[in-house]
């Protein structure tokens, strides 16, 4: 599995060699950091801060479809008709938004490893047993994001009057069919504006994988902050890097909700 996780890093670290917009072709570092410490190269620390920028990319991009699925059946369990999936719900939701992130992150990284470690004891083997890094950070992020984004499809849910339902009944549409052509684009343009504040919360959150070891931006700058001295000007790159990912993120939901009006006007 690690081998596995190993060569789809490969595939996707030569992808963003090529259109890294730090140290690629065109990058950033590569026209204006020249001569500095922020070079591409041997002669400074662009290409370690690029690829944080490009494994904190990946894991916001990678940890939000996680999120938003298991918000979305999360949110349908608090509405159920069953009651023991209610109760199941909330003590998801309770114990996930309860839970300090970071402590998130240390239960799944080194409880994952225990377990997986006693399992394989029971079958035999007893050799070291290690938990991929961003792949822990997407679940511990992925489960917080999702009990807060339930909350705000549960909100999202509740606002959409119960008549677009019997409308799809009215219409012979199987319960899934009315979800998908009915319910769901108002979902989405209901939700949204909160979806893109959690959005924004999982991007600052990807910096608490880098005590465990995973290349973000925070961790790459730290490296370089502590080895040059100059603190000052690594952490204020960290700065920015966040500030442009949380910019472009903003233009995009923006974007998206200019999208769904228009397409709601137009039915």
């Amino acid at each position: 599995m690690s081998g596995l996780f190993a060569a789809l890093f490969s595939v996707f670290a030569w992808i963003g060699s090529i259109i890294d917009p730090l140290c690629g072709p065109v990058g950033v570092f590569r026209w204006f950091g020249s001569g500095t410490l922020l070079a591409c190269g041997d002669a400074g620390w662009g290409d370690e801060i690029a690829y944080g920028f490009l494994i904190t990319a990946s894991l916001a991009i990678a940890t939000l479809p996680v999120g938003l699925v298991v918000g979305f059946f999360i949110a349908l369990a608090k509405q159920s008709n069953e009651k023991s999936l209610r109760l199941a719900a909330n003590i998801y939701t309770t114990i996930f938004r309860g839970l300090p992130e970071l402590l998130t992150l240390f239960i799944v990284y080194y409880g994952m490893q225990i377990l997986v470690q006693q399992f394989l004891a029971t079958l035999g083997y007893e050799g070291p047993v290690e938990i991929n890094a961003f792949v822990a950070g997407m679940i511990a992020l992925g489960v917080v994001f999702s009990a807060y984004c339930s909350e705000v499809l549960l909100s999202a849910f509740k606002a959409i009057p119960h008549g677009q339902y019997e409308a799809g009944d009215a219409l012979g549409f199987h319960r899934a069919k009315t979800m998908r052509l009915i319910i769901l684009p108002q979902l989405v343009r209901i939700a949204l504006p909160g979806l893109g504040n959690l959005w924004m919360a999982l991007l600052k959150d990807t910096a608490l994988v880098s005590v465990v070891g995973l290349p973000d931006i925070l961790r790459q700058t730290g490296v370089a902050a502590r080895v040059t001295k100059h603190a000052f000007e690594f952490f204020g790159i960290a700065c920015i890097l966040f500030l442009v990912l949380a910019m472009v993120s903003s233009v995009a939901f923006s974007a998206l909700e200019r999208w769904t009006k228009r397409a709601e006007m137009s039915r």
